[in-house]
């Protein structure tokens, strides 16, 4: 039987997470905001990553991947945390705006109780405002992105079509809307080349420097299926999209 892929569910999110951190461990972006590893601590780092799935069970499009033929057919294989579009004009309902306060309390109360665990704060905010000069460059449909946060894949999973299954159930629905997708890498190689087999382009790099000692993140923004590129169309004008966003980073 094939890889299976569905919605996120409570009963998921404890192995769901196995799969991000195991992803993360030895990922640029999660060294470099976490810089002293002595501080890091897996248990923070956990209970951050359980407020993150909850609250995109409810709000994301939070997609798991399972065997259901394996000896261990509950267990998560990849795991895709994606955000749907939002109109720019569209304002926010009344459910998101208290679920992103009900998140912010709730890290308020992991960071009392388990301090930072490693998080190196200058970082994380030179890391944010980068990213909203990024955001705001380059979302420029009016109609909003599908944004691809994160996609894992276990490593003993790998070369099973897992992440392909974790992708393509998103992008078939933006194909279907004419919708456009947007994600950013924390490497090039060989993060960029697969995002590319799945329409993906390269549109900006992301610098973040903290005297001296910096990443690259990579932007890559993908058109839908039938769609003409925009670097084949005439010039139109440009609408600035600022759209308010939870960055889901293991924190």
């Amino acid at each position: 039987m094939p890889i299976e892929v569905s919605r996120m569910t409570e009963a998921d999110v404890d192995s769901a997470i196995n799969t991000v951190q195991q992803a993360f461990a030895d990922d640029p972006y999660n060294k470099w905001i976490y810089d002293d590893r002595s501080k890091f601590s897996p248990a923070r780092n956990r209970v951050s990553l359980g407020l993150r799935c909850r609250w995109g069970i409810q709000h994301g499009l939070f997609y798991v991947a399972k065997d259901p033929a394996s000896a261990t057919p509950d267990k998560v294989l990849g795991t895709a945390m994606w955000l749907a579009p939002r109109p720019a004009a569209e304002p926010e309902s009344w459910s998101l705006y208290l679920s992103y306060w009900r998140l912010w309390l709730s890290q308020v109360y992991m960071n009392a109780v388990y301090g930072r665990g490693g998080l190196n704060v200058k970082r994380y905010w030179i890391w944010k405002a980068r990213q909203k000069e990024a955001q705001e460059a380059l979302w420029t449909d009016p109609r909003g992105y599908y944004f691809c946060n994160i996609v894992t894949v276990l490593p003993e999973a790998q070369r099973r079509g897992v992440g392909r299954k974790l992708m393509e159930v998103v992008l078939e629905k933006a194909d279907e809307e004419g919708m456009p997708a947007y994600l950013e890498s924390s490497r090039n190689e060989p993060n960029v080349p697969i995002y590319e087999k799945f329409g993906f382009k390269l549109v900006r790099e992301m610098e973040c420097d903290d005297d001296g000692t910096g990443i690259q993140l990579y932007c890559m923004m993908r058109d839908p299926k039938g769609v003409k590129s925009s670097d084949d169309e005439e010039p139109v004008p440009v609408y600035l999209t600022i759209g308010k966003r939870i960055r889901i980073r293991p924190s």
